[in-house]
């Protein structure tokens, strides 16, 4: 004999959590205009740009330039520009943002 199986009754506090979605507002440390440092204004632009812009440029510039490496795409092979922002022949995706901390101000 099959019975039937019950549907999962909602709490109320669960249906006053779901509260409608709201725009997230941006973080201003990531809008702030930073200088790039000679180095990196030789791949991304002298002019000042915010952070995220700056991530931007650069992986417009790697992917222009085929530098992702072919076997693992996390890794970057710097080219001259990027060997001097980078200060290593290749990077990880991951810690790209943090080697870029030293050539913003």
């Amino acid at each position: 004999m099959a019975t039937a199986k019950k549907a999962p009754v909602k709490s109320a506090a669960a249906a006053k959590t779901a509260a409608p979605a709201t725009k997230r507002t941006p973080n201003a440390a990531f809008m702030k205009a930073l200088t790039p440092s000679p180095a990196l204004a030789a791949v991304v632009g002298a002019a000042p740009l915010p952070r995220t812009e700056i991530i931007s440029k650069l992986w417009v510039y790697i992917k222009a330039h085929n530098l992702q490496d072919a076997a693992n795409k996390r890794m970057i092979n710097a080219d001259a520009k990027l060997k001097e922002v980078f200060g290593k022949p290749q990077v990880s995706m991951f810690e790209m943002a943090g080697l870029i901390g030293k050539h913003v101000k």
